[in-house]
C-alpha cells in the first residue's frame, strides 16, 4: 500500500516558527505590544495542526508517514512554545520599572544628548528656537 504524506505535521511545525518568529512584527502595534495574543494564538494553531498530524501518524500508521519525524518535530515546537512562554512572561517581567520616566503631559527635565554627529545638542537649544520638541521613549533593557 502506497502511504500519504502528513501534511499537518509540516504545516503545524511551520505554524509554531511562525509564531515565535513573527513577535517582532506584532509587537510595532499597541494592541499585541502589552500582551502576544495574536503570536499566542499562532503558537496554539500550529501546536493543534502539528498535534492532529501525529494523530494520523500514530493510529493510521498504514497510511500516514511521519511517526518518528513527527515526534522529533512535536518536541522541538514544545522547546519553542516553552522558550516564547518564557521569554514573554518572565524575562520582559524582569525589565525594571520607568518609576522615573515622565508622564504623558509632563515637561521634560532639561538634558544635553549628542546627536548624530557626536555635536552635543540640549533640549533647551531645542526649546528656544521655537522649534515643537516631541520626545519618545521607548522601553528596553540595554
Amino acid at each position: 500500500m502506497n502511504r500519504r504524506f502528513n501534511w499537518p505535521i509540516w504545516v503545524g511545525f511551520l505554524l509554531v516558527l511562525a509564531g515565535l518568529l513573527t513577535y517582532p512584527f506584532f509587537v510595532q502595534f499597541p494592541v499585541t505590544r502589552d500582551f502576544p495574543w495574536a503570536n499566542l494564538l499562532i503558537l496554539l494553531a500550529g501546536a493543534f495542526v502539528l498535534g492532529d498530524g501525529l494523530v494520523r501518524a500514530f493510529r493510521q500508521r498504514e497510511i500516514y508517514h511521519g511517526r518518528i519525524l513527527g515526534s522529533a518535530l512535536a518536541v522541538l515546537s514544545l522547546f519553542v512554545i516553552g522558550f516564547f512562554a518564557f521569554a514573554a512572561f518572565y524575562v520582559v517581567r524582569q525589565l525594571p520599572a520607568s518609576k522615573g520616566a515622565p508622564h504623558l503631559g509632563q515637561k521634560a527635565p532639561q538634558f544635553t544628548l549628542p546627536d548624530q554627529d557626536g555635536k552635543p545638542v540640549a533640549l533647551a537649544d531645542l526649546a528656544s528656537a521655537n522649534w515643537a520638541v516631541l520626545l519618545i521613549f521607548y522601553r528596553g533593557h540595554w
